[in-house]
């Protein structure tokens, strides 16, 4: 075995090294780029009732806009009364559901599906619904 063999082994055991470093390198960095903008782009949909005067329109629309919410990929993370709450929170049960992103929380509320929902509650309830984006961080 020459020097020139000697050298020619060492710069393909270079280049072979580097190429597996450069994929797990650009592997690494779009994993991490998709766990970044995984967690920037998550939206809620947080939903508090001050008041329920008609529970049979609550329950009928609890009855639509739940499989509507899941059709357009929401989750529902919080649901049901709460195990303890401060003095002046009301007795009624906060609602949070995670989007994937802003533009599906927004669609999911004006899903035809969801419309026909909020049409079922009608003033059934008093409540504050609001489309929220998250942080990363």
């Amino acid at each position: 075995m020459t020097v020139y063999h000697v050298y020619a082994l060492v710069a393909i055991f270079a280049v072979l090294a580097a190429s597996i470093w450069l994929a797990w390198y650009l592997d690494r960095k779009k994993a991490i780029t998709n766990l970044v903008q995984r967690s920037a782009s998550k939206a809620y949909w947080v939903v508090c009732y001050r008041t329920v005067s008609d529970p049979t329109a609550r329950e009928n629309y609890s009855k639509l806009g739940a499989p509507a919410v899941l059709a357009a990929g929401g989750r529902f993370l919080t649901r049901g009364i709460p195990p303890r709450r401060t003095s002046t929170a009301s007795k009624n049960a906060p609602v949070v559901i995670e989007f994937d992103s802003l533009a599906q929380a927004v669609a999911a509320h004006d899903s035809p599906a969801y419309q026909a929902a909020l049409a079922a509650l009608g003033n059934g309830a008093e409540r504050d619904l609001r489309i929220v984006e998250g942080i990363s961080g």
